[in-house]
């Protein structure tokens, strides 16, 4: 059995699963470095008075076999759940635990809800379905006029031959048509990213998007319509991933999940440092001996061990390296970008948008694709789970902004933001301001590695960096790659497997997430 220890940078998804994964296959103790005071990375919950926020929006669903099976061992499906993916008692009340209190691991709390997906696009002030779907509020809302353009673009763009892909724009309107790219994808798309989508390259569709286009949408549209979804089917195999209609969540958010593996590691006799921020990488013969940062007394520390895995952002990494590095790489490691991003959190005592019945909004989130508005999506937190809400007489709702840290908008102080976020969701006649009882806000720095700037020479980096045996690079910021959290989870999976089993390539980690059915369909375990 492989021994030594292992470094760990970040305790995120990725590096708590490195952690834990070499504890169950291996003597090696992992030793997680973690530059916040947080757990969980980006998929942490954040507490303020009582609510919680999830960091922009975290369904637990993977195709994945294996990372099914991993949540469920951790924590398990609510014993109330029905086999139709409900949960039994939704009308009973609910014990919202204390401001402040954090979560008991020995407690009932530490279950999986089932919950129903719903997002819908926010446009022209009216609701539409996400994906859109072909049901008459459909095309009243879009009007007669803007339905024919874009069924006409559409079918201009099913028979005519299609564009290269080069870039996001040339994707998505060989999938969708011009008139509905322009229509719902391009504003939305164009305020994540903060660049118009034709300097965006196209592999951010294929890996985000992936399969999805109308024609899918259609298909699956017809299939609900027609023989509705078996009862109990989580798996949902042969559904797109964008088309789910269910998925799991951890009772008080996803940071309930991580801060579980973090005690499971400890219990274990793994270390997990935070408040470190990593800057420097010892590099001698090929490999990395230690790495090096200052904690939060100021102080330079150093650990070293046999392994190292890295989920911080590449640029920084590079930047520390100890050992000359090549032009090119530093070249193209210093022209990659990053997208910030800040949720300010609104606990309100209603919202003025309703369904049409008259009961509160049902939606898990909402893309605001109105471009008088900075604001891209609005999360229900209360549709999330009900425990995320400290009263139940409440609606808290999370409104995302992304942004540069360069920006004015990064630089705001919190209230000056949060007056700020009022006002435009209440131009948008989402909420009156007077109905806002309180805020939180909170800013994520790098949250989204970006495929434009020298994104199309990574590969510089990756050849570099691969020759390093004992550095593995796994995770979102890690691999500089648009991951969701199953798919980062699988980068430091497949990282332990090499190193328990002696394999030296890295293809197999670089590999996730690339095709369409890697580790989702064919390659289970």
């Amino acid at each position: 059995m492989k021994t030594g220890s292992a470094i760990i940078i970040g305790a995120g998804p990725a590096g708590l699963t490195a952690a834990i994964e070499l504890q169950r296959h291996s003597a090696i103790k992992p030793i997680v470095i973690e530059a916040s005071q947080e757990i969980g990375g980006i998929s942490r919950t954040v507490r303020y008075k009582g609510n919680r926020m999830d960091i922009g929006g975290h369904r637990f669903f993977s195709k994945s076999d294996r990372v099914m099976r991993w949540w469920l061992d951790l924590i398990p499906v609510e014993a109330g759940a029905s086999k139709d993916g409900q949960l039994r008692h939704q009308g009973q009340e609910r014990d919202v635990p204390a401001a402040g209190s954090a979560p008991d691991p020995a407690t009932e709390d530490r279950v999986m809800l089932v919950r129903q997906r719903k997002s819908r696009i926010y446009f022209l002030r009216r609701f539409f379905d996400y994906p859109i779907s072909l049901s008459a509020a459909t095309f009243r809302n879009m009007g007669l006029v803007r339905t024919v353009r874009c069924g006409m673009s559409y079918m201009r763009s099913a028979l005519l031959p299609k564009r290269e892909e080069r870039t996001l724009e040339d994707f998505l309107i060989n999938r969708f048509g011009k008139q509905l790219y322009l229509t719902f994808f391009k504003s939305y798309t164009e305020k994540v990213w903060g660049v118009p989508c034709n300097e965006i390259s196209a592999e951010w569709g294929a890996q985000r998007i992936k399969g999805l286009s109308l024609k899918r949408v259609v298909v699956h549209f017809l299939k609900k319509t027609l023989r509705p979804q078996e009862s109990g089917d989580f798996a949902q195999k042969k559904t797109e991933t964008t088309l789910i209609e269910k998925f799991l969540y951890p009772k008080l958010g996803p940071g309930q999940l991580w801060e579980h593996v973090a005690r499971l590691v400890e219990e274990a006799a793994g270390e997990i440092h935070k408040g470190i921020a990593i800057d420097r990488v010892e590099v001698e013969g090929g490999k990395v001996i230690a790495i090096g940062g200052v904690n939060a007394a100021g102080e330079r520390v150093r650990f070293a061990g046999d392994y190292f895995f890295s989920t911080m952002p590449v640029r920084d990494l590079i930047r520390g390296f100890s050992v000359s590095v090549p032009a090119e790489v530093v070249e193209v490691s210093e022209g990659l970008m990053y997208r910030d991003f800040i949720t300010v959190g609104l606990l309100a005592s209603r919202l003025t948008v309703t369904e049409k019945d008259g009961s509160p909004l049902k939606d898990n989130w909402i893309y605001i694709q109105e471009p008088d508005v900075m604001v891209g999506r609005l999360q229900v937190f209360n549709n999330w789970s009900p425990w995320l809400v400290g009263s139940k007489d409440k609606v808290w709702i999370g409104l995302e902004y992304f942004c540069n840290d360069t920006d004015p908008l990064w630089k705001l102080p919190d209230e000056e933001m949060a007056k700020f976020a009022i006002a435009e969701v209440a131009k948008i006649g989402v909420l009156r301001a007077e109905d806002v009882e309180d805020y939180h806000v909170v800013h994520v720095p790098k949250t989204y590695p970006a495929y434009f700037g020298s994104y199309d020479r990574f590969d510089v980096i990756r050849s570099y960096v691969d020759r390093i045996e004992n550095l593995f690079l796994v995770g979102r910021n890690g691999m500089h790659k648009y991951n969701n959290q199953d798919h980062s989870m699988l980068t430091a999976m497949t990282a332990v497997e090499n190193i328990v089993n002696g394999v030296t390539t890295k293809d197999n980690i670089w590999a996730i997430n690339t095709e369409l059915e890697y580790h989702e369909e064919k390659v289970e375990k």
